[in-house]
């Protein structure tokens, strides 16, 4: 977030009021809108977006909405123990559930809503192993999985080259894009597009001054749903969530093959069929992950490569098609993998959420809703308060 002296417009332009200014027009942004106005539908909320609505990784990723957290099941219950490994589990089921309920509702169609399952897929014999071991631990903890050996991979997915795989009963897939603009739709907020903020101060009310290069404008509140680009903004940050490139490649339509939407390689790439019949393909960021950081979208030969030779080994439908869209998009991962909210140290009426780690569909809108619990000053999870980290 940076802005020159000659673009900046803060104090040229008049200066507006609301109740809450949210920095960020992506998930976390609208999300926070959304819940906000169903709390109280009287609050005048602004969302401030840089660019346009979507713009950043909400408008980027694969659209996968996915249970659970950015490592198996076992890693989590190794890392967080089994009972809040569970909690953080059945907070991403609460996410679905929640989307469905109030933004999906009847038009799983028209934004192209597919509640199919994910699958995790095994190339090699360790992976398969822990995969295995994950199932029958998801199963003693009643999550609900499946199990299917290579025969059945190769015949409900159409795909080659892997041993095995398991598959999550309550994961889904959507249309990122269009579900954020139903999301907007129904919060009421408004959106000030290609507003860049660029730095918040207290104004002599007792609120907040945010200072954009379309002006500026006073709020009581200021949440900031910055995710991989919140450092940018502010040094709270920059130890606690980091930006992450992601990329992903689209090819030509063809024939819909594939029962829903795959992971492979311990997460680490990732594969769908979209409701036209293009096929998303995505991932491979360990093989630069030293320099797959920062705030660049732009592309790189070596892990474009890299996916479209995964098209050549596991894809047999697709020899031959052609490619029509290759992109990049900027997450934000957190320093220990789970999201956080809460409000900045020096400033309480600055709130927070962001550190989604490539799991934003799956969590933001559940997150925003317990932000709006804790502004309103009801209990949340103690795993996504942002106390975790001692301030």
């Amino acid at each position: 977030m940076s802005t020159s002296f000659w673009l900046d417009r803060s104090k040229a332009a008049p200066t507006k009021s609301y109740d809450v200014a949210i920095v960020g027009g992506g998930i976390a942004g609208l999300s926070c809108a959304y819940w906000l106005r169903k709390e109280d539908p009287s609050l005048k909320v602004v969302i401030l977006e840089k660019s346009r609505m979507a713009f950043g990784a909400s408008g980027r990723n694969a659209g996968f909405i996915t249970c659970g957290s950015v490592e198996h099941f076992n890693r989590l219950v190794h890392k967080h123990g089994a009972q809040e490994a569970s909690e953080i589990w059945r907070f991403s089921e609460i996410n679905l559930e929640l989307l469905r309920e109030h933004i999906i509702q009847d038009k799983g169609a028209e934004l192209q809503f597919e509640d199919r399952g994910t699958f995790s897929l095994a190339s090699t014999e360790p992976e398969w192993k822990e995969l295995q071991g994950v199932a029958k631990l998801m199963a003693e903890m009643n999550i609900g999985v499946d199990t299917l050996d290579q025969a059945a991979v190769s015949k409900r997915l159409g795909v080659k080259g892997f041993i095995g795989g398991i598959k999550y009963l309550k994961d889904a897939a959507i249309n990122p894009v269009l579900l954020l603009r139903e999301m907007y739709k129904k919060s009421g907020a408004e959106m000030m597009e290609l507003t860049e903020v660029h730095g918040i101060d207290m104004s002599p009310s007792g609120g907040r001054l945010v200072r954009t290069d379309n002006g500026t404008i006073e709020a009581n509140m200021v949440i900031l749903s910055l995710n991989g680009y919140s450092a940018s903004l502010h040094p709270y940050f920059a130890d606690k969530i980091f930006a992450t490139r992601g990329q992903i490649l689209v090819t030509e339509p063809v024939e819909r093959f594939m029962e829903g939407p795959c992971y492979a390689n311990f997460y680490l790439d990732y594969f769908r069929q979209l409701a036209g019949g293009e096929f998303l393909v995505g991932g491979f960021r360990q093989l630069e992950k030293e320099t797959e950081v920062g705030y660049s979208d732009h592309i790189t030969p070596k892990i474009q490569a890299a996916l479209d030779k995964f098209i050549q080994d596991h894809l047999p439908p697709l020899q031959g098609k052609k490619i029509t869209h290759r992109w990049a998009g900027v997450m934000g991962f957190s320093v220990d993998g789970q999201p956080m909210i809460g409000s900045l140290p020096e400033d309480q009426q600055t709130m927070f959420v962001g550190g989604f780690t490539a799991h934003g569909i799956g969590l933001a809108f559940h997150s925003a809703k317990c932000l709006t619990d804790l502004i309103f000053g009801r209990e949340i999870p103690k795993w996504l308060s942002a106390r975790r980290f001692g301030s």
